[in-house]
């Protein structure tokens, strides 16, 4: 594309600098002969995927190298993408406005379901066939990452290749293969079988799913020497591996527009609705001095005004106090301000308090994510009430006025009962406020409560569960907003109808690539948007698929189903995951794994590395 018409798009949209580039930190490269072209795609727009940690490791991680130049590319808005079709301009990468389509590698990261339809739409844009049988060149190779990819059989047909786990070590071996496929002039069936052969790259095309009569998966066969169970990789050491000392700046304000440095992959507490705490197991931290660095070097290069330690549970961090105090050294004289997000309601001290609002207070946020023991124990949060009402006095005495509580509903084995109690939990925190004479004189206190509806997801205890239907879901969001009583505590939920379509995704096989294309083909796009989101597109692609959601989102599995992603292996055993659900069941907890090795299997993956053990 050229400049001209870029300034031509340009005057057509609202928020120009989502598409110019040109930011401090951007890569612009003088490309060279057998230079491999990687375009790093985040399906949803640029305030967005430029948040993202990790596209900013791997951008920077794949751009050390003299062979690969990594660009970023983002999702057009609805008027950049009206300007360019009418223009006949194809998606193009930010940093030198070249096609898509001619690139060596597009990669797209994969953090939630919602976005499948997105990367349709992106490879639609880029000139390219939705489904990889029908790129029948080697290149340009569709791979996709992310938390996402543990089941990415809903995108089976339309993706070449999935990166398993994390993508710093294996990148480097896909960029080698790509940069020697090339070169010797390899076919495309070629390209996919040597491909399958590197530790934690999954080749969909070479693996055959048949069903039994109800529906359910009977056999996943692999074929021509893909291996029959493909295990994620994994960074043993985090302080040897790349970090960048360099973040973009950006243009516009993105919705987390700051410094991040990253203090441990993984996460101890087994909250047995939480994907994320099981898929980055085991636990590996950064050591105190190399977060430290990280985070000076940041702040150094950017001029951010901000920092964001970044991890599953901050303040569980082992030398998390001591590097506070470190980095209040330097940046409390800078007025750089700290930021922590991910604290744990029980281990949330004073004295942690007052050294992360030294610099600028903002506000506190926490995650009871149920309103009674009852169910606090079936999800194994391992937290109190007691803990609760603690940490909010701990705030108020602070000088804090203000907390947001998160939870969710339709959990498992969930009654009203644990509704209200969500509820009658706001109203102790306003209570206690009320009932403290050291509070702030003169200031009224707010409680947000912040619902999310659950979904099942796979690696999970509750992979088994069916999700609530969204008539359930809303009654209950009715419900609760009859038990409030005081005009302290606010409430907001997220809606239930794109929560269903994302349970049915989650744990979908591959039958459902139908109903992503049929989704994308009436209009959807950007599904994680309520504004963007088109139900009834969802709603008529099933049914032209003969699919039925509940199928996928509502079925109670048994232990011995096999399911569309058991070929996958993320390290925690399925044996586990059992175990947990039965204790869940029986509303048994399980303790942190810093009181003891738990079992669940993942250091198998590090030859026993694991922080907790």
């Amino acid at each position: 594309m050229t400049l001209d018409q870029l300034d031509l798009l340009l005057s057509q949209v609202q928020k120009p600098a989502r598409y110019t580039a040109g930011e401090m930190g951007a890569v612009v490269k003088t490309l060279t002969p057998g230079m491999l072209r990687y375009a790093f795609c985040f399906p949803d727009l640029y305030e967005v995927g430029m948040s993202h940690l990790g596209m900013k490791i791997l951008y920077g991680h794949a751009n050390r190298r003299d062979d690969v130049w990594c660009e970023r590319v983002f999702s057009p808005d609805a008027d950049m993408q009206t300007a360019m079709e009418e223009m006949g301009v194809p998606l193009f990468a930010l940093e030198s406005l070249d096609p898509v389509k001619d690139f060596d590698l597009i990669g797209f990261t994969l953090q939630y379901e919602m976005c499948y339809t997105e990367v349709l739409n992106l490879l639609n844009l880029a000139g390219l066939a939705i489904r990889a049988k029908d790129r029948t060149d080697p290149f340009p190779l569709v791979v996709v990452g992310g938390p996402c990819a543990s089941n990415p059989e809903p995108l089976a047909d339309f993706i070449d290749l999935v990166s398993l786990g994390e993508g710093e070590e294996v990148s480097d071996e896909l960029f080698d293969l790509c940069i020697q496929a090339k070169k010797e002039g390899w076919d495309k069936p070629e390209v996919l079988r040597r491909a399958a052969q590197i530790p934690g790259i999954y080749v969909p095309s070479l693996y055959d799913v048949t069903y039994n009569e109800d529906g359910t998966i009977c056999t996943i066969t692999p074929r021509e020497g893909a291996p029959a169970v493909v295990s994620k990789r994994v960074i043993t050491d985090l302080d040897s591996v790349y970090y960048p000392e360099n973040f973009i700046v950006p243009f516009l304000d993105i919705v987390h527009d700051r410094a991040v440095v990253e203090l441990f992959r993984g996460c101890n507490r087994g909250c047995r609705f939480c994907q994320a705490g099981f898929l980055y197991r085991p636990i590996r931290e950064k050591s105190f001095e190399t977060v430290a660095k990280d985070a000076k070097n940041l702040i150094e290069s950017t001029g951010y005004d901000e920092i964001g330690l970044s991890s599953l549970s901050t303040s569980d961090y082992c030398g998390l106090e001591p590097l506070l105090d470190s980095l209040l050294d330097w940046t409390e004289e800078k007025h750089v301000n700290l930021s922590l997000p991910s604290l744990r309601i029980d281990n949330f001290s004073e004295s942690l308090m007052e050294k992360v609002t030294r610099v600028r207070k903002s506000g506190l946020t926490f995650a009871p994510e149920a309103g009674t023991q009852r169910l606090r124990d079936v999800i194994n949060k391992n937290i109190t009430e007691q803990n609760v009402t603690d940490t909010c006095r701990t705030a108020f005495l602070g000088g804090y006025t203000a907390v947001k509580l998160y939870f969710m509903m339709g959990l498992p084995t969930e009654t009203l009962d644990d509704i209200k109690g969500i509820a009658d939990l706001a109203q102790k925190v306003v209570d206690l406020y009320y009932s403290m004479p050291e509070r702030p004189k003169g200031k009224s206190v707010s409680v947000n409560i912040s619902v999310a509806c659950f979904v099942p997801k796979p690696y999970t205890p509750f992979e088994f569960e069916p999700q609530d239907s969204m008539e359930a879901l809303r009654e209950k969001q009715k419900y609760l907003l009859s038990c409030v009583r005081s005009r302290k505590i606010s409430v907001s939920y997220h809606d239930s109808a794109t929560s269903v379509a994302e349970a049915a995704l989650a744990r979908g096989d591959r039958r459902l690539c139908q109903v992503v294309e049929g989704a994308f083909l009436r209009g959807s796009r950007l599904d994680g948007w309520d504004d963007h989101f088109k139900p009834l597109a969802w709603q008529e692609a099933f049914e032209e698929a003969g699919l039925d959601p509940d199928f996928y989102a509502r079925r109670r599995r048994s232990y011995d189903e096999v399911f569309p992603w058991d070929h996958l292996d993320y390290g925690v055993t399925k044996a586990f995951f059992i175990r947990e659900h039965q204790k869940a069941m029986q509303a048994a907890t399980t303790p942190s794994c810093f009181a003891g090795c738990n079992g669940c299997g993942a250091q198998r993956l590090t030859g026993g590395v694991c922080k907790c053990i």
